[in-house]
């Protein structure tokens, strides 16, 4: 285990993975110290707070405040930051060549080959606890060991529901997670499970496993983060207690484990861990963003962009909560007839293509909403 007290920069460390990477770096300062603090801004008071407590070389609000934290002399840059707003900041982090630990899954995904070609081999480490748990059983196995990914998904506060009994749920009752904290979009895109599909275009993108060889299985009790299936019939599991400390931590620290970071399953209670399959019909996001993710191109940044467009409404009691997917769907096919894909080879794609994409999708989206009312 390495010694050395790492440099790290936190974006969006108001927020909920944000404020637990301080957690993580208070109860450890022989290990870590902050150098770099950014916020979107909207918890003046708790981000003052922390700029007096860590005393970091830079702080600012914004995005532009975390492209330029981002790009600081540091060992980890954690990208705490909610939504496609983290693309700039997560490219500036690899170009400066520091490791990134990646919470801000969007990135990634709507990113696609313009983030993967500028990352050298392990400089991304995944924050998300399902990548972590995948990223921490691939040590148990070679690459061309690997026969399939399992991305767990707890279902969510509507599980068992059908299509028709979720007509009428409240932002209140998306936003009641049975099993994690987390903030808003984060936990409605869980109660859609498009968080999941996020999931299944980030795997891909993370560990090169084709997007037909990744599985989503519900596993209400989050307790199993994510398992490798390998060649011979062995499955390797990732198990602890539903909390962000532990992969954040490992963000931080890796491949190094931080002793301390959270209580271990209590092995001698009696426990049961159940899994079923996923609700294709009630909860269509998955197999959307699958739909996506093989078109490639711009069409996850339009996946992404919509979704963060038809949250919103549906907190603001604009939109009904199935109409949130079925929405992102009608973008996605107006994007396929009026837009095609915008660099659909990997050469192709660039920054500017995922922006513009970025930004029509979010249009679009607006246009239909305001069409449907």
């Amino acid at each position: 285990m390495t010694s050395s007290r790492r440099d790290v920069v936190v974006l969006g460390s108001t927020g909920s993975i944000g404020t637990q990477a301080l957690d993580v770096v208070r109860a450890n300062p022989d290990r870590f110290r902050v150098v770099g603090l950014t916020a979107g801004g909207s918890q003046q008071d708790l981000y003052d707070a922390q700029v007096a407590e860590f005393a970091p070389k830079f702080s600012g609000l914004g995005e532009e405040a975390s492209v330029e934290a981002a790009a600081m002399s540091a060992d980890v840059v954690l990208n705490g930051i909610t939504g496609a707003v983290g693309l700039r900041p997560t490219l500036a982090a690899l170009e400066a060549g520091t490791t990134l630990a990646l919470a801000n899954k969007e990135s990634l995904i709507i990113g696609g080959s313009v983030v993967t070609s500028r990352a050298a081999p392990g400089q991304i480490v995944p924050v998300d606890s399902e990548h972590s748990a995948l990223a921490q059983c691939l040590r148990g196995g070679r690459a061309d060991e690997v026969r399939r990914l399992v991305l767990t998904a707890s279902g969510g506060p509507f599980r068992g529901r059908t299509r028709a009994e979720l007509a009428d749920v409240t932002p209140d009752q998306a936003l009641a997670h049975p099993t994690w904290d987390m903030g808003p979009v984060v936990t409605i895109n869980s109660a859609t499970l498009v968080n999941k599909g996020l999931e299944v275009i980030e795997a891909h993108l993370l560990f090169g496993i084709p997007m037909d060889d990744i599985e989503v299985v519900v596993h209400p009790t989050s307790v199993v983060h994510s398992m490798v299936e390998f060649a011979d019939g062995s499955t390797l599991a990732q198990a602890s207690p539903p909390t962000m400390l532990i992969p954040i931590a490992l963000g931080l620290a890796w491949p190094d484990r931080v002793p301390g970071t959270a209580p271990a399953v209590d092995w001698a209670r009696p426990q049961a861990w159940e899994f079923f399959p996923l609700d294709d019909e009630a909860f269509p996001a998955v197999r959307l963003a699958r739909d996506a993710g093989a078109r490639g191109g711009t069409a996850p940044a339009v996946y992404n962009a919509a979704n963060e467009v038809c949250v919103q409404a549906f907190r603001d009691r604009r939109l009904r909560f199935p109409a949130i997917v079925d929405t992102v769907a009608a973008v996605l096919d107006a994007h396929q007839v009026t837009r095609g894909d915008v660099g659909s080879t990997p050469t192709d794609l660039t920054l500017d293509d995922v922006l513009a994409a970025d930004a029509w999708a979010r249009d679009e989206t607006a246009r239909l909403l305001e069409t449907a009312r």
